[in-house]
């Protein structure tokens, strides 16, 4: 599976954004879905994951409420739909794919390892 991430760009705090991940193969529908962020000096760290049929999500304390995950597996795509942002969410950010072997998208990333991973957009917010 490849993955090509989409999307970001500069937003003043309080703007919106929405980050897309187009994934290649037709086993897309297998895949537990994430993604991931790092800014600068520091660790790369879990954003927002979903289910492999998108029965189930699960999100970083610091997003819930923000951030919603979405898949179309007809699509072969993973959206990320970034409000009310702020200067914290500043960093680059990463689709990542793990073959799924359950129905619970918080079982599947809970290490940060992932079987594939997409090249990463800058999200930048300005204050």
């Amino acid at each position: 599976v490849q993955l090509q991430a989409s999307g970001g760009g500069l937003v003043q705090a309080g703007g919106s954004l929405r980050l897309s991940c187009a994934a290649s193969g037709r086993t897309f529908s297998t895949y537990a879905m994430a993604w991931f962020r790092q800014a600068p000096g520091k660790e790369r760290e879990f954003v927002a994951a979903i289910s492999w049929n998108g029965g189930d999500t699960n999100y970083a304390d610091s997003v819930k409420g923000r951030f919603t995950i979405s898949r179309d597996n007809a699509k072969n795509t993973v959206t990320l739909t970034m409000n009310s942002l702020i200067p914290a969410d500043t960093a680059v950010y990463y689709c990542a794919a793990r073959r799924a072997y359950s129905d619970y998208a918080g079982d599947h990333f809970p290490d940060h390892r992932a079987d594939y991973w997409g090249q990463g957009t800058q999200v930048t917010v300005s204050s």
